[in-house]
């Protein structure tokens, strides 16, 4: 193995995401499991950071950790298989809800923008 090589505090830190819920999101599947070193300490890809980068990203806009683990799933087999139709039916839903909360930020940011400049 390569220096490039995570320990668990590491990728946690790289992440932004706190030990516990590394191994959760392992437990889930979600992450693969690690490497270990000769002394037994969890080594992960330097690649890992950005999955759990992805796995936040689509928490924070409404995706459940079940949803999460299909989207990854179907990332990891990019062959377009036919039984996919109903998770890209259910992503273009989650896209769909995604712009609509990104409307009612857009309207939200330019009433606070608003009243900043003393319109409100």
């Amino acid at each position: 193995m390569s220096g490039d090589w995570l320990r668990t505090g590491e990728i946690a830190e790289a992440a932004g995401v706190n030990q516990q819920t590394l191994r959760y999101y392992e437990r889930r599947g979600l992450l693969r499991e690690p490497e270990r070193s000769p002394g037994g300490h969890r080594l992960y890809p330097p690649e890992a950071v950005t999955v759990l980068r992805v796995i936040k990203a689509a928490q924070r806009l409404g995706f459940s950790l079940g949803e999460i683990a299909e989207l990854l799933e179907a990332g990891r087999h990019r062959h377009g298989a036919k039984g996919d139709a109903g998770l890209q039916g259910r992503a273009r839903e989650k896209l769909v809800e995604v712009e609509s909360k990104i409307a009612d930020l857009e309207v939200i940011a330019g009433s606070f923008a608003e009243g900043a400049r003393g319109g409100v």
